[in-house]
């Protein structure tokens, strides 16, 4: 039986709802697995940003639980959603990776075009899967190790083809972050200690997005993954999905038992590190961040900075400096702050310099 459309969602609404799903309402007492599984993994382009992340969402977060939950690999830093490493739990790659393999194939022929011609996949990831499980090895050695079996073809359109059909995990260190800069990579299955399973089914994918991001179209959920075969998962999951209009007509797609509050209920200050995927997970970002706003926190090498929340929206961006014993975190507001915001925020960006700099002898904020 089909559920009858649920009514409009205001961009307000949306802001609200998407922040009860990404814990930015509150910081939450939740175990440092659940809450990645809950936030449908985190975008791990750098080592750094997932513990900041997790700072802001989670009540007494310590960065040594997320080193020490990768290091029992029960979270895994891997190519996934967008092509793009991000930081999931062993069982969310599990389930994920397979489904989103037609995705990491388009974007293989995308970037590689001429290059990719000749390349036998399956030859390649076999000399790569056979090297890695003689030992982890950088993405740089195993080109060598590509470039001495297939010695006619470019090592780095081989190598990036590995990458986006073998899957592969980094190894995690005893480093500041996780992760040294040159990670290591392993094959998946040898590092959970499970086989990864065939099967292209979207449908967990696209009920994770929804409990993460919700409530969102088809065409957010497709600017999330990077995947574009979304549709028929959708229509499949239409019966147990709640459906709602935004204030541009666009249908929406939801959980029916997700959080949906109000717009009254307030929204504190956060600070998000570089690439958090609140500011990427939908197609039309309005209800995080003003357009007039994005390119001011994308640069044109395709980075994406800190920010930070005043009342659920992107309000500025953010940065820390190392002078010798000091570390400096400076806020660059979009606009002039209310003298409360300005307040909220200074508490904030304290605790945040001490987080990510606790062998500093001095800290200081700085508003810009």
């Amino acid at each position: 039986m089909l559920r009858p459309m649920a009514g409009v969602l205001t961009v307000a609404e949306l802001n609200r709802a998407t922040l009860a799903r990404q814990m930015l309402l509150a910081r939450e007492k939740t175990p440092v697995v659940r809450a990645v599984e809950r936030l449908a993994g985190m975008q791990a382009q750098l080592p750094r940003p997932p513990y900041i992340g997790l700072w802001s969402r989670l009540a007494g977060f310590r960065a040594e639980q997320l080193t020490r939950a990768a290091l029992e690999r029960k979270l895994v830093r891997a190519t996934l959603m967008r092509c793009t490493l991000h930081l999931v739990s062993a069982r969310d790659y599990e389930r994920w990776r397979p489904a989103l393999q037609p995705m990491l194939t388009a974007v293989m022929h995308g970037v590689l075009r001429d290059r990719a011609k000749g390349i036998d996949l399956g030859r390649v990831a076999e000399t790569a899967r056979s090297a890695l499980r003689e030992q982890p090895r950088t993405f740089e050695a195993l080109r060598d190790v590509l470039a001495r079996a297939h010695p006619r073809s470019d090592p780095r359109a081989l190598g990036y083809a590995v990458r986006t059909h073998l899957p592969l995990v980094q190894v995690p260190a005893e480093a500041r972050w996780g992760w040294p800069a040159a990670a290591e990579f392993a094959p998946a299955d040898a590092w959970i200690g499970r086989a990864i399973p065939d099967g292209a089914d979207l449908r967990p994918l696209v009920l994770a997005y929804l409990a993460a991001f919700g409530p969102a179209s088809v065409r957010d959920a497709a600017t999330w993954s990077g995947a574009r075969e979304l549709a028929p998962a959708f229509e499949a999951l239409r019966p147990k999905l709640k459906s709602f209009r935004g204030e541009d007509g666009r249908e929406l797609f939801d959980l029916p038992d997700a959080p949906r509050p109000p717009v009254t209920v307030a929204a504190p200050a956060r600070f998000l590190p570089d690439y958090d995927n609140l500011l990427l997970a939908h197609a039309d970002r309005a209800r995080v961040i003003a357009d007039e706003h994005r390119k001011r926190v994308a640069t044109a090498n395709l980075r994406i900075l800190p920010t930070f929340l005043v009342d659920g929206r992107v309000a500025g961006t953010w940065s820390i400096a190392r002078a010798r014993a000091t570390a400096r975190l400076t806020v660059e507001p979009f606009a002039p702050l209310a003298r409360v915001d300005r307040a909220a925020l200074e508490e904030e960006a304290r605790a945040l310099v001490a987080f990510c700099e606790p062998d500093a002898k001095a800290t200081e904020v700085r508003f810009g």
